[in-house]
C-alpha cells in the first residue's frame, strides 16, 4: 500500500512534465484571447509558429486553457503556471521580471495609434493638432496597459478599464471620446463592432516608440533560444516580413499615415536595450508601398 502511494506521488510530480509533451513535439502554452471578439492574438500566434518551425525544433504552440487579463497571465508565466510565452510591449519592469526575445515582431507598429471614435464625433478632432489640444477629451485604456503611462506622461487625459471589452462600451457610451488602437489591430476591432456607432478619427495618428515582444520564464533558456533563432531566421529569408505585409499591409494603406498629422510622444518605458539601432527590425511609414 505504502510502495503504491509512492508510486502515486511520484505520477503527480512528473504531471508538468508529461503535459509539456505531445506525440508531435514539446508542447508551448501561449494565453487566448481576453473574449470570443478579441482578434488581437491572431498575428502574435503566427509568427510564434513561424519562429518555432523555423528553429528546427519539434515545439507545438497551443492556446492555454487559462482566459486571463493581461497582468495575471504575466504573472502566471513568471510563477511557470499554465503559460510558457507571451508577447506583450516591453517595459523596463517587464524585463526584469521575464526574459525577452528582443525582435520586435510588430516592428514597433503597435506604437502607431489611431484613435476610434463615436460616429458623428469627427468635427471634434478636425481641430487638433496638438497634444495639448487632444488633452481636451478623455481617451481610454487597460488599466495594466503599458501604453497607459505612455499616454499620461505627454499629459493626455485617460480613463481606464480592467477590461478589454469595456472599452469599447464606454466609448458608445460616452465616458470616453476616443480610443487609441494601433494600426495593426483598428480595422478588425471595427468590423466587428458594427453595432456600436463607432468610426475612425480621419486625421490624426499618435506615435511613440514600442516593441511588442514574446517574453518567456527567466530560466526557460531553451525555448528563449529557440524563439530567436527562428524569428532570426525567419527575417534572413524573408519569411517574416512576408508574414507581415500579408497580415497588415492592406491595413497600413488603409491607415493613410503620411497624410495624417502625426502627434509625436516620447515613451519614458522604453528599455536602454531596445535594438532601435537595428533599422532592419522596425517599420517606417515611407518604407514603400506593402
Amino acid at each position: 500500500m505504502r510502495n503504491g502511494l509512492w508510486i502515486l506521488l511520484a505520477v503527480l510530480a512528473l504531471l508538468p512534465e508529461l503535459r509539456a509533451e505531445s506525440p508531435r513535439g514539446q508542447v508551448v502554452l501561449y494565453p487566448p484571447g481576453e473574449s470570443s471578439r478579441d482578434p488581437r492574438s491572431r498575428y502574435p500566434v503566427q509568427v510564434l509558429e513561424l519562429a518555432l518551425q523555423r528553429a528546427g525544433h519539434s515545439f507545438i504552440a497551443m492556446p492555454s486553457e487559462v482566459h486571463a487579463q493581461q497582468s495575471r497571465n504575466l504573472l502566471l508565466l513568471a510563477e511557470r503556471k499554465g503559460i510558457d510565452v507571451l508577447w506583450t510591449v516591453t517595459s523596463e519592469q517587464r524585463e526584469r521580471d521575464l526574459r525577452p526575445i528582443r525582435i520586435p515582431i510588430d516592428r514597433g507598429l503597435f506604437g502607431w495609434r489611431l484613435l476610434l471614435i463615436r460616429q458623428g464625433d469627427q468635427a471634434r478632432f478636425d481641430r487638433i493638432d496638438s497634444l495639448h489640444a487632444l488633452a481636451g477629451l478623455r481617451g481610454g485604456q487597460g488599466h495594466d496597459w503599458p501604453d497607459t503611462p505612455v499616454l499620461e506622461s505627454a499629459g493626455l487625459k485617460i480613463e481606464t478599464a480592467p477590461h478589454y471589452e469595456g472599452l469599447f462600451a464606454m466609448l458608445a457610451r460616452g465616458h470616453i471620446d476616443y480610443f487609441p488602437r494601433s494600426v495593426a489591430e483598428v480595422w478588425a476591432e471595427l468590423a466587428l463592432r458594427q453595432d456600436q456607432s463607432m468610426a475612425l478619427e480621419n486625421t490624426l495618428v499618435l506615435h511613440y516608440p514600442s516593441a511588442l515582444y514574446f517574453f518567456v520564464h527567466p530560466d526557460n533558456q531553451p525555448l528563449a533560444e529557440a524563439i530567436e533563432r527562428g524569428l532570426r531566421q525567419a527575417l534572413a529569408d524573408g519569411s517574416f516580413l512576408a508574414l507581415f505585409r500579408q497580415q497588415f499591409g492592406s491595413a497600413i494603406e488603409r491607415a493613410r499615415l503620411t497624410d495624417r498629422r502625426i502627434l509625436s510622444l516620447a515613451n519614458p518605458l522604453l528599455p536602454q536595450r531596445t535594438p532601435v539601432a537595428e533599422s532592419a527590425l522596425w517599420f517606417r511609414p515611407d518604407e514603400g508601398k506593402l
